[in-house]
């Protein structure tokens, strides 16, 4: 991407704080010439973990932070959690700014790549959208994906007790299960990519996560903006 006088501006939409510093490590490093606006708000996710779903509430906050976004300049909202990622489709006709979800790049490369494919979460409300979301996009490329579904029950709880050691173990117990009826396994959310490493080698299977190919998709977008308005001087894009 060439260095325009003016930088290029992202927003990145959070709900939960672990996303935060990962997030502007990978724009550093794969965007370093890009302004990154954060907006977060982890009430977003209690709320969802609370009430098992996102709540129409929810879904109204979210959108209202990517009008913010939009009204601060965001060339590109990205939108950092899986378990929203349903009201995303919904923004993107409402949002004049183009929205990323983090996870769409993942679950593409995925069923490309694969006839079956393993889900990773810790919490059931990232579970079941990131599940709805690949089998969405096997469907669009015309693919028959199986999709099993693993839970590693009791992860989440025991991160929040700061028991990082538990939380790992049961992902890895949950993931040597799935792995054995899966080609490819995901991580639902973007915290569990620091475990993609462990988990591939132990499992000897593929280990997609989120977050890099999510900002990879926000790099290739805004390559994609510049080259229109290249194509077209003097015209928005």
């Amino acid at each position: 991407m060439s260095n325009p006088a003016v930088a290029r501006t992202v927003a990145a939409v959070h709900t939960a704080g672990p996303m935060l510093e990962p997030t502007k490590q990978l724009f550093a490093e794969l965007l370093p010439g890009v302004r990154l606006i954060n907006l977060l708000d982890d009430s977003l996710i209690q709320d969802v973990i609370q009430a098992g779903t996102v709540t129409p509430a929810v879904a109204r906050r979210l959108v209202t932070y990517f009008f913010a976004a939009a009204e601060a300049g965001a060339e590109v909202i990205f939108n950092t959690c899986s378990s929203v990622g349903d009201i995303v489709e919904s923004a993107r006709v409402l949002v004049p700014v183009p929205i990323v979800r983090i996870d769409e790049a993942m679950a593409l490369e995925a069923v490309a790549a694969a006839d079956s494919v393993g889900v990773l979460a810790t919490l059931p409300t990232t579970l079941a959208p990131t599940v709805k979301l690949l089998r969405q996009k096997a469907s669009q490329v015309g693919r028959q994906v199986e999709v099993l579904e693993g839970l590693a029950e009791g992860a989440f709880q025991a991160l929040l007790a700061g028991q990082a050691a538990a939380h790992d173990q049961l992902i890895l117990r949950t993931a040597m299960r799935v792995a054995a009826q899966s080609q490819v396994l995901v991580l639902a959310q973007g915290s569990m990519a620091r475990m993609e490493t462990t988990l591939a080698e132990a499992t000897g299977k593929p280990v997609l996560s989120s977050p890099r190919r999510g900002v990879l998709a926000v790099k290739a977008l805004l390559e994609k903006l510049e080259a229109r308005e290249t194509r077209n001087p003097g015209k928005t894009a």
